[in-house]
């Protein structure tokens, strides 16, 4: 069976969205049973050079959704990062979500070899479809969703390993 490129990127990146929605969610609830200003929770990082859980998130879609509009040899839909709360974090990850839900197979299939250029530190790179995709886009994608994850862990927020595989 051929790499399927969408398989490769559409349902993980579908699962994870929901699952950093489901987190936000229980830090929500947190932060209202504990009386904790949700700010604190949005502007914490696990180290001073680290990004802030607000910036983590962003972060999250916007791998999201430029993965799949780069594989598809689109233009990245480009959105501002001004989200301050929770439920504007949570609005942004719906409109993601609705975005990568908009992609079929047909879009993505045979995107392996298609050159994806993108700006890196200020310089174009280049890479191949299928090593932008398995060795820059899911594990920048994967490593922000974990640093969300881990934030709200380290700040008390009752979260598993279930809630970050968004399994039942």
């Amino acid at each position: 069976m051929p790499f399927s490129m969408y398989q490769a990127a559409a349902p993980g990146i579908l699962q994870t969205l929901k699952a950093v929605d489901g987190v936000l969610s229980k830090a929500e609830a947190y932060a209202t049973e504990k009386k904790v200003d949700p700010t604190v929770l949005l502007n914490y990082r696990l180290a001073p050079d680290m990004f802030a859980l607000t910036r983590q998130v962003q972060l999250v879609t916007d791998f999201a959704k430029s993965t799949m509009a780069r594989l598809a040899g689109q233009e990245v839909p480009k959105y501002e990062d001004t989200e301050k709360t929770i439920p504007e974090l949570k609005a942004r990850i719906a409109k993601v979500t609705a975005y990568v839900q908009g992609f079929k197979a047909s879009d993505l299939d045979g995107s392996e070899t298609r050159d994806v250029t993108l700006p890196i530190g200020g310089q174009p790179m280049t890479f191949k479809g299928q090593d932008y995709l398995v060795n820059f886009a899911l594990p920048n994608f994967y490593f922000h969703a974990t640093a969300a994850y881990s934030i709200l862990r380290h700040c008390g927020v009752s979260i598993g390993k279930r809630d970050f595989l968004a399994r039942a």
